[in-house]
């Protein structure tokens, strides 16, 4: 379904997926989100700032392979990977002025900290933070007591994010939407669940951020990456199961609870 263009004559969109621990579907979560965007009829790209492990190129690359060879009309986002260097900061800004005419960019940064990550954090509109639902990962944002599990302090991604926004609004006087996405959620550990989303609940209004329920742990996710397909990707899947419904509801979700521009309830289709 073709919308309309959100943002007129405006800059693009920015959405960074930020986090310095590995393991929790950044690279899935970009993928997912860019192929949506471009099914929904918005133009997207996508950087990768991982220029060694190049996960989110290279399932966008097997995209496109898979796509040729089968003789399939894909929706694929166009991207590129920046590598770290003394002129990557600049070497951003060039990337982000030749993004005219594009509605989105999704930057996947990688699991660490550095000057090029915190610039592109520093640039974006939306942030994401991908975290499996544990108190391993929430660490990075919050500590919490070990009896009680009461938040006792923000933790120190937490702090950076904070200090980018701040940075953001002083530049250009933008503001950053901050979202905590709880990816592989399990219904086998429904105390912990309640925990880390108490927590979660105790800390949002203290760093200013959201938090949303992101993708479970599902197989059908690695099974995806050899051929860039999708869960959008219906019609060139070998079969359609109650797991891939699931998984594609929870896509939605998460889409919409984003809140970006232009984005519509019909806007991902049927």
């Amino acid at each position: 379904m073709r919308v309309e263009k959100p943002l007129g004559e405006k800059a693009v969109h920015i959405i960074a997926l930020g986090n310095e621990k590995g393991g929790t579907g950044k690279s899935t979560t970009a993928v997912h989100i860019a192929v949506a965007l471009a099914y929904a009829g918005f133009k997207v790209a996508v950087l990768d700032l991982d220029a060694r492990q190049r996960t989110s190129a290279r399932y966008l690359e097997n995209r496109a392979a898979f796509a040729a060879s089968h003789e399939l009309s894909l929706p694929t986002p166009d991207h590129i990977t920046l590598a770290e260097g003394p002129q990557a900061e600049t070497q951003l800004d060039m990337r982000l002025e030749q993004a005219a005419g594009i509605d989105f960019l999704v930057i996947d940064t990688p699991g660490r900290d550095s000057p090029l990550v915190r610039a592109a954090l520093a640039r974006a509109d939306t942030i994401i933070t991908p975290i499996n639902d544990s108190f391993i990962d929430f660490d990075l944002i919050g500590e919490v007591d070990a009896e009680t599990y009461a938040v006792k302090k923000p933790g120190f991604y937490a702090g950076l994010i904070w200090e980018l926004r701040q940075a953001r609004a002083r530049r250009d006087g933008g503001t950053v939407d901050w979202v905590v996405l709880r990816n592989r959620l399990s219904t086998l550990e429904a105390r912990n669940m309640r925990r880390v989303g108490a927590a979660l609940d105790g800390l949002a209004g203290r760093v200013g951020f959201r938090h949303l329920p992101g993708l479970s742990e599902r197989v059908i996710f690695r099974e995806f990456f050899p051929r860039g397909l999708t869960l959008l990707d219906r019609d060139s899947l070998d079969s359609f199961s109650i797991s891939h419904v699931g998984a594609r509801n929870e896509l939605r979700a998460l889409i919409a609870g984003l809140n970006l521009p232009g984005w519509t309830a019909t806007s991902m289709g049927g």
